[in-house]
């Protein structure tokens, strides 16, 4: 008899629970273990954070660390052993979550480790989540596309020529990850007319949340990882 586990991994959204889906909620139910993933200079999980009135009193919480890269196969030993400990906990019968803030599919950690745990033979089930992106438009009221419109979604961690290559053709846009490099972003912006139009929202749906609408007189703060500009050259 087979009692392997299932692995789930669960878009839990940018920040506000009330945005889970009811399939997340569910699959959060079934877990017994969760994988709560924390990057290295931080000791909490903001996923686990919005996960957490769903769990049931039983699960065990698994924090683990996944670096940021660019390049995953320069980074492939630390996914590895994530692996091995996952494959592990499923042949023992359990069910393991992996909560991943927004999409499991866009720009996501468990991305690297769906790719590993594929081919792997184990039951996998990934359940999609509201993209940051697609609640702050919701949240100040602004189209992202209509019509004939073709959004352009761009990580600011790319190469700036890249992004400044994106942003020539652009008309709508979304600029993920500007935390790094927010200052040379906002410069990108305005040599293409893209700051009247620009709004930036830091943690989304989170308690400290924040707004700014004048990117150029913020230019020189820090920001939160979890920041999201969206702008446009000709808003209708």
């Amino acid at each position: 008899m087979d009692l392997t586990g299932t692995f789930y991994g669960i878009g839990v959204g940018p920040g506000d629970p009330e945005l889970l889906t009811v399939k997340a909620i569910d699959a959060l139910k079934k877990v017994d273990v969760l994988i709560a993933p924390k990057t290295e200079k931080k000791s909490d999980s903001v996923a686990l954070s919005i996960a957490q009135p769903y769990l049931k009193p039983s699960v065990e919480i698994f924090y683990r660390t996944f670096p940021m890269v660019k390049d995953f196969a320069a980074e492939t030993a630390v996914f590895e052993a994530h692996k091995d400990e996952i494959l592990k906990l499923l042949r023992g019968g359990l069910n393991v979550g992996f909560a991943t803030l927004g999409d499991p599919m866009f720009y996501s950690t468990y991305i690297y480790i769906f790719k590993l745990l594929e081919p792997c033979g184990v039951p996998i089930v990934t359940v999609p989540g509201v993209p940051a992106f697609l609640a702050i438009a919701a949240q100040i009221g602004r189209p992202l596309a209509s019509g004939n419109d073709i959004l352009t979604i761009i990580p600011a961690t790319a190469d700036l020529a890249a992004v400044n290559d994106a942003l020539a053709r652009a008309d709508s846009t979304v600029l993920m990850k500007v935390y790094k490099n927010f200052a040379e972003i906002v410069d990108a912006l305005t040599a293409h007319g893209m700051t009247d139009e620009a709004v930036l929202v830091s943690r989304c749906g989170l308690d400290d949340e924040k707004i700014i609408t004048d990117l150029a007189a913020h230019k020189d703060e820090r920001l939160n990882y979890l920041s999201t500009i969206l702008t446009s050259k000709n808003r209708a």
